[in-house]
């Protein structure tokens, strides 16, 4: 039922929206209206064209309207299988049809996608609050939550009652018919406001990329990611230039190599300034006026502020929570941080250089003090990295270790864009689990980022199996030449692929309470514990490979990048502590509170925090904080810290029971990646670990507490 509304909020990206041509089209013949013929249901890209999208969404919005209607006139007395079932089973060509649009309009974007999306957009706002707010539909649902004691449903069932019912109140299922049309007007103009964000960000990330004319200014970076932006220079019709596009975050990787500083500087400046040029793609007027409605929405629904009401539903609950956990990570930071700012200023001074630090300085000293301390060098590191070994040698072979399954690369499964591949799933005992698409590299209509999603959403009841896709922005390499990857991007491919080792293992009866249908902070508790296991010893010896020599990465080069790990870590866990606070800042505004001047409103929120960090800027700035305006981290961006909580205290248990065994691996599986929602979050932890989690496993990870504490 609800797994359609959650597409727009559980992604992790998705596309820009604006105006584009038209996509009139009927439904005959359309692939999207019946379920694919494919295995596993995988969408038939053969045949999807961009004029599929909107007639089959819209005809999946009035399907969906009568099955509702359906149920919410039925006769018969309300019961759990004639109306809590009975939503579950509705939506089935509205999902289908959504859940295939929005991956694509999300990775491989045009401006007939933009359209649909930008059409769809109110028509799902309108349709949520239809269904949401209908009062036939709400009173057979409530009958059946206030009988639940007397039904002795199974657990999951009981489950999906109670959640259904929290969802209905929190959309305003409860409120008077007038606030009801209020609420349905708020909802409308956010989400046209945030189609327009999106529109807007990634027009500005395309515009603002770094465009240098002379080869010099590029000193620094290795001889492929100089080919490559010679390569997407000329893919711009940019004769004898380079380009350098700019992924979705404050800091650039391309700083962390770039010798000349004046180019660094420019770098970054394009990547701060990127939507606050005051032109077209100016974001600060959209998102003030999408926090403001956000305020006023939450006191509609009896709640002070929009943090309050988003947190109900999240494992931390309260702001409170989330403000104490906060702070009681900002004073190691700190201290972290001042250590930092001292070493990098002596490297500046050791260089012969006589400035003062600057937030475009750090990573490239940074990386100068991290060859010193650990004799780490990145361009000599990434010969070990090549993205098809880190691939089967090291994501797929640690998953085998851990939960014995196995993936086998399929060619015969269409694909909507040539750089995709596909991947067949198999379980511990050679049965079909999943099918896993990978989409790595980054493409000018890719909106920035990684993120997972389905293509179909496991569940018992509709018979369905996992189709699963992770989205990378790795720079592609230019033709014939490998594709390495950074630390960075290695730990990225475990974490996304956490994701979707959660889908996989999804076991669940019913698709709303399935995989990753969690709560923010939950959700990235699977994917970030999946990053332990990139460096893990047994594992980055099976994998790294130099490419041209075939010899593995030397032992004591495996021990310096696991030393290395703690390294910069102020500065790493400040600049997502800035962010966390940004957020919640925005979204602790009450009802009353006037549009706000972005620029002061951030400045002030920083320094209100005591996230304003000598020269750590914020991972994202308000104007393009993607994950906190479109994309459901709302109150939410917090997780990630909060999940690295659960995932270090979660790794700490593996080492303190064996490590990489399959019988902690199937524990795991057991008892966390196969519940989806199907229980509460904190029992779910607690069955696991037998305690509530700790932070200070975070603490040491990070290296901001001795690891002789541990």
């Amino acid at each position: 039922m609800r797994c359609w509304f959650r597409i727009a909020s559980l992604l992790a990206v998705i596309a820009a929206l604006g105006a584009g041509p038209s996509t009139a089209a009927g439904t005959d013949g359309n692939p999207l209206m019946t379920p694919s013929t494919l295995p596993f249901g995988a969408p038939d890209f053969g045949r999807i064209t961009d004029r599929d999208y909107l007639p089959a969404i819209e005809a999946g919005l009035k399907r969906q309207a009568h099955e509702i209607a359906a149920i919410a006139d039925n006769p018969a007395p309300p019961t759990f299988a004639n109306t809590v079932v009975a939503m579950e089973k509705s939506g089935q060509l509205l999902n289908r049809a959504l859940l295939t649009f929005f991956a694509v309009a999300g990775a491989n974007t045009d401006p007939t996608l933009q359209h649909v999306q930008a059409t769809i957009a109110p028509q799902l706002a309108e349709a949520q609050d239809a269904m949401y707010q209908n009062t036939k539909l709400f009173a057979r649902l409530k009958s059946v939550y206030d009988r639940l004691p007397a039904l002795h449903l199974d657990p999951e069932s009981t489950q999906l009652v109670k959640v259904d019912y929290r969802e209905f109140v929190h959309d305003g299922a409860l409120l008077k018919p007038t606030d009801k049309r209020n609420l349905k007007a708020i909802d409308r103009k956010l989400s046209i406001l945030q189609a327009t964000f999106d529109r807007k960000l990634l027009a500005g990330s395309n515009a603002a990329a770094l465009v240098v004319g002379n080869v010099a200014r590029l000193r620094g970076l290795s001889s492929q990611a100089i080919a490559a932006a010679a390569s997407e220079a000329s893919r711009h019709h940019l004769r004898g230039k380079w380009m350098i596009p700019l992924q979705n975050t404050t800091q650039q990787p391309a700083l962390a190599s770039l010798r000349d500083r004046a180019t660094r500087a420019q770098l970054f400046a394009d990547s701060w300034t990127r939507t606050e040029k005051g032109d077209a793609n100016d974001t600060r007027a959209t998102i003030a006026a999408i926090a403001k409605l956000r305020a006023e929405k939450a006191a509609l629904l009896g709640y002070p502020d929009y943090a309050a009401y988003a947190l109900t539903t999240q494992m931390a609950k309260t702001p409170a929570t989330v403000q104490k956990f906060l702070a009681g990570l900002i004073g190691p930071t700190h201290a972290k941080v001042t250590a930092e700012v001292a070493e990098l200023q002596a490297q500046i001074r050791s260089d012969g250089g006589s400035f003062t630090l600057k937030p475009w300085d750090w990573n490239y000293y940074a990386n100068q003090v991290r060859a010193r301390k650990y004799h780490l060098n990145e361009s000599a590191i990434r010969p070990y990295f090549e993205l098809n070994d880190v691939l089967k040698n090291g994501l797929f072979y640690a998953a085998h270790r851990l939960y014995g399954i196995t993936l086998k690369e399929r060619h015969d499964i269409p694909v909507y864009q040539p750089d995709v591949r596909v991947f067949e799933v198999y379980d511990k005992d050679g049965s079909p689990l999943a099918l896993m698409y990978f989409d790595f590299f980054k493409r000018d209509n890719k909106a920035g980022g990684a993120w997972m999603s389905n293509f179909v959403v496991q569940s018992k009841l509709l018979h369905a199996k996992p189709v699963v896709y992770n989205v990378e922005n790795f720079t592609k390499p230019a033709p014939g030449q490998p594709a390495f990857l950074s630390i960075g991007d290695v730990i990225d491919m475990f974490h996304e692929f956490g994701h979707a080792l959660n889908s996989f293992f999804a076991d669940e009866e019913y698709p709303s309470l399935s995989g990753t249908n969690t709560a923010r902070d939950f959700v990235e508790y699977p994917s970030q514990f999946n990053q332990h296991w990139a460096l893990y010893p047994a594992v980055l010896k099976h994998y790294a490979y130099n490419y041209y020599t075939h010899k593995p990465m030397p032992a004591a080069l495996m021990q310096k990048v696991e030393a290395s790990q703690t390294f910069d870590q102020g500065y790493s866990l400040g600049e997502e502590l800035a962010a966390d606070e940004l957020d919640m800042a925005w979204h602790t505004l009450p009802a009353g509170a006037p549009l706000q001047n972005v620029d002061r409103f951030e400045r002030v929120a920083l320094a209100k925090s005591g996230t304003d960090f000598e020269d750590v800027p914020p991972r994202y700035r308000s104007s393009y904080f993607l994950h906190i305006w479109s994309n459901g981290y709302a109150a939410g961006y917090y997780s990630y810290n909060w999940t690295e909580m659960l995932d270090d205290d979660t790794y700490q248990w593996f080492l303190q029971h064996g490590g990489m065994t399959r019988a902690n691996g199937q524990r795991f599986r057991d008892l966390i990646l196969s519940k989806g929602h199907s229980e509460d979050y904190e029992a779910m932890f607690e069955s696991f670990y037998g305690r509530a989690p700790s932070v200070a496993p975070l603490l040491r990870a990070r290296g901001l507490t001795p690891r002789s504490h541990a």
